[in-house]
């Protein structure tokens, strides 16, 4: 097994899972969390799952599975440079989206609205139900049983919650401190999701024609990049010139984080796991000058294109179909299978909580056709 550094948490010094499962001979307990997540129902949900642009477009686009992926691989890279534990890295950043609903941002967003009186909705503490209560493939319990490690950085990985609702009906093998900083292999995935998804929604955008390469021009962090490859390429495809962009913008953004937190782990002086978790700040992320440059960048896309009226149609329509489909459920329609069962024995909160948990996991076809056998009505997103 790799070296890893002082600061990197160790497998063999896990505060460990809920049910003991005995120690296996040919993985370490953060192989086997990420072995456990892989096979899960809900990580495969997410290759049904929208990203950005809804699936019946086509065209390729990145759903909530080919995102997970990517956010993976560079989360992999990243602790590799950084002497972190891999394996943990890459379980946190293949588990970070389970709790996202159908429609992306546009049905997490009609959730939480519709779960206001009951305290709102978040997609990170509903990952955590997801692994902790909602898988339930296990002959002996249910849930993922994973370690403390991993649940920690599945709910902190962006960062303290120090206004977190209570976690006490979760069953967690230890307190998961949510006023402290998680790891850093959980910081790590949180950088790499940032990285993925900037990268991969210039991609998408492009190829919705939504907007073009020379748009990017003098757009902080992509337009340097953009003239460099017009520079070098200027006879090729423009699908080639993309990826080339997008390549480029992931490998310079993963070398100024890497760079940075080095700096940063030197200057906090940390030495163990628990310095990191009460170091009082992020260790990992961007410099200064690429984070002001990628929040210029992030202001671009949301203007351009999350806000073009080609996404903000489906967009709209999908928080429609989310909110009736809970105010439904909440008026006694029928949920099937064990949903139903759970739910028609409580009312208010607890229903409320069983709906938002039905309704999360949904894949957005499921939800369509939820919505067409309670409505007969189905969406028409184009």
């Amino acid at each position: 097994m790799r070296n890893t550094a002082s600061y990197a948490s160790k497998a063999s010094q896990s505060l460990g899972r809920l049910y003991d499962t005995g120690a296996s001979p040919t993985r370490s307990e953060f192989q086997r969390d990420r072995d456990r997540i892989i096979h899960s129902t809900a990580f495969r949900r997410l290759q049904h799952k929208t990203q950005v642009f809804l699936a019946h477009e086509g065209r390729h686009f990145r759903n909530r599975l080919t995102h997970t992926l990517e956010v993976s691989q560079i989360a992999r890279s990243i602790a590799r440079a950084l002497e972190l534990d891999e394996d943990l890295a890459e379980a946190i950043a293949l588990s970070h989206d389970l709790g996202h609903t159908p429609f992306g941002h546009a049905g997490e967003r009609a959730l939480d609205r519709a779960m206001e009186p009951f305290g709102g909705f978040d997609h990170n503490v509903q990952a955590l139900r997801v692994v902790t209560r909602l898988e339930n493939r296990y002959a002996e319990h249910d849930g993922l049983n994973l370690t403390w490690e991993t649940l920690e950085g599945i709910l902190k990985h962006n960062g303290p919650l120090p206004h977190l609702v209570d976690l006490a009906e979760l069953p967690v093998p230890a307190d998961l401190r949510v006023n402290t900083h998680a790891s850093l292999e959980a910081q790590v995935a949180a950088i790499a999701d940032d990285i993925a998804y900037n990268a991969h929604d210039i991609d998408d955008a492009l190829r919705a024609n939504l907007v073009t390469l020379e748009d990017f021009l003098g757009v902080p962090m992509a337009g340097s990049i953009v003239e460099e490859v017009f520079a070098l390429y200027p006879g090729i495809a423009a699908k080639r010139q993309t990826h080339e962009v997008q390549r480029r913008m992931i490998t310079r953004a993963v070398e100024d984080v890497i760079v940075t937190a080095q700096k940063n782990i030197a200057s906090a002086g940390v030495s163990s796991p628990e310095d990191v978790r009460q170091a009082g700040r992020t260790l990992v992320g961007f410099s200064a000058g690429m984070a002001s440059d990628e929040k210029q960048l992030k202001s671009f896309l949301f203007n351009r294109v999350y806000r073009h009226e080609d996404v903000m149609v489906p967009v709209r329509e999908s928080e429609a179909v989310v909110e009736r489909l809970f105010a439904a459920y909440m008026a006694d329609a029928d949920m099937p299978g064990r949903w139903g069962e759970a739910g028609r024995a409580v009312a208010g909160l607890e229903r409320a909580r069983i709906v938002a948990d039905y309704i999360a996991g949904m894949t957005d076809p499921y939800a369509l056709d939820e919505h067409q056998r309670l409505f007969d009505a189905r969406p028409d997103f184009r």
